[in-house]
């Protein structure tokens, strides 16, 4: 089963670097698999450590493959990186392995600690299409354009029925990523 978090990893000048990312859960370890090249990969290979991030605020889903990547950050306590400060829990983790593969390693993971900050009141519809459109536009250079549209078409009626102004907002920007995407963009109509 691959999990959806927020993975706060550490830049080469220090600053954090969040960006969403799909894990899962392989015994006592987190695996991530980060594609190549990405900015997450480079810095786990470099420093070895983050935090997963567990939110309910699409938007930070969203921003983050949108180019809003500045949410605020709070230090976690136990590795030298920072936790989205309003993250409903994070786990930090270290890098216990890696197996190499030319185009997603895979990163083994020690669990360090797991702090819970706030319940869970769990997805509305809106929420999960916010996510799964995230997903789309995370791989906008290899899918067909075909299929990213209708695969939003089929999502939108969750947004436009259940959506609150967090997850209106959050669309809004994965619909201008796909809108802007040279692979994506649609023929103006000159009716």
């Amino acid at each position: 089963m691959i999990r959806e978090a927020v993975v706060a990893t550490v830049n080469p000048d220090g600053s954090t670097h969040l960006t969403p990312l799909g894990y899962r859960v392989s015994g006592e370890e987190l695996l991530l698999a980060p594609f190549v090249p990405s900015r997450t990969l480079a810095n786990l290979r470099e420093r070895g450590f983050g935090a997963l991030n567990f939110t309910d605020d699409v938007r930070v889903i969203a921003g983050c493959l949108t180019g809003r990547r500045d949410w605020p950050t709070t230090a976690c306590r136990d590795v030298r990186c920072a936790r989205l400060e309003s993250a409903l829990a994070h786990t930090e983790f270290d890098v216990a392995r890696v197996v190499e593969d030319e185009q997603r390693p895979r990163f083994f993971c020690r669990r360090i600690r797991t702090e819970n900050h706030r319940p869970f009141l769990g997805y509305n519809r809106a929420q999960a299409a916010v996510i799964e459109a995230a997903i789309l536009v995370s791989r906008l250079d290899f899918l067909e354009p075909a299929v990213v549209r209708s695969e939003l078409d089929r999502l939108l009626p969750a947004v436009e029925k259940t959506a609150g102004e967090h997850e209106r907002l959050a669309w809004s920007w994965l619909e201008a990523a796909v809108h802007d995407h040279p692979r994506h963009r649609r023929p103006e109509s000159h009716a």
